[in-house]
């Protein structure tokens, strides 16, 4: 079992590493690396999981459904400890919703459970980015229109996608293998840029980032462990959910914190050290996924 774990998570680590040891030594303007991630690699690889008929989309409607109460249920959970100790509602919750399922996590259950997951971990990654550019702005700034938060490439491949899967559209084997190897650089891209962003850690908020690296790994797991019980799902999307309900958060989350001025510094601190945690976290939860033999 410790050589499945460090299987697992050795490759993102030293991937995310040589993001950390690049930018030390260049520091290099990753911006337009995640504008060419976010607006073409992410939507080319989602259009292509989505697309393609092997992966009958209907078997994941469980899947998605549990997601959304994990990534809803974190806020209102964590609600009452926002209030207790007197923070920033728009500063601590977002981070605590939305999870790190595309930089972290698509890597890692592609790696922790093969390419088999990939579709189960697209979804989770949709759901979540779905509910982060529809509920996550709008807890931000109410009066954003909904169509200014939906026009994304992401939200279009997603669309795109559901309808030649659903309709049962089926595309050329070259065209699906094209647009698979251009989407499967994001996810080798995804970790260098986290690897990166992870130089940036400001320490002066260490107390409110140690809370966060404690808080929404912890809420997660516990909102999907009902959903688990109720839902009949299977084996590896149990495992996946199990891994998706513990990731840290978004590295997204400081990028829009800082586009509506909403304490930055403090969301990256939040955002950055619970990344951080996610070193301790992750060989755990991993650890225990495989010891019950989900896979």
């Amino acid at each position: 079992m410790i050589g499945q774990i460090l299987s697992t998570l050795l490759p993102v680590f030293l991937i995310a590493g040589c993001g950390a040891l690049y930018g030390r030594f260049r520091t290099p303007d990753i911006r337009g690396l995640n504008v060419l991630n976010m607006e073409l690699f992410v939507p080319m690889l989602v259009f292509a999981v989505l697309a393609d008929q092997q992966a009958p989309l209907q078997d994941y409607a469980g899947l998605a459904l549990a997601a959304t109460v994990v990534v809803l249920g974190s806020g209102i959970v964590l609600y009452p400890l926002a209030r207790v100790l007197d923070l920033n509602l728009k500063t601590f919750l977002p981070p605590m919703m939305f999870n790190n399922s595309g930089n972290m996590g698509i890597p890692l259950l592609v790696l922790a459970f093969g390419e088999a997951a990939l579709p189960a971990a697209i979804v989770l990654f949709i759901v979540e980015m779905l509910l982060h550019f529809s509920v996550g702005l709008y807890m931000l700034d109410p009066h954003t229109s909904i169509l200014q938060r939906l026009r994304l490439p992401i939200v279009f491949a997603s669309i795109a996608g559901l309808a030649v899967n659903l309709g049962g559209v089926a595309l050329p084997g070259w065209l699906l293998h094209s647009l698979n190897m251009l989407g499967e650089i994001c996810i080798p891209l995804m970790l260098f840029t986290l690897g990166v962003r992870m130089l940036d850690i400001d320490f002066s908020d260490w107390k409110l980032g140690m809370l966060g690296a404690i808080a929404c790994p912890v809420s997660g797991l516990l909102l999907a462990w009902p959903m688990i019980a109720l839902l009949d799902l299977p084996g590896l999307q149990i495992a996946s959910l199990w891994v998706f309900a513990a990731l840290p958060p978004a590295v997204l989350n400081y990028m829009v914190a800082e586009q509506y001025q909403q304490e930055p510094h403090k969301v990256a601190s939040l955002v950055l050290i619970s990344n951080l945690g996610s070193l301790i976290v992750m060989p755990i939860v991993l650890g225990l996924v495989f010891a019950a033999g989900y896979i």
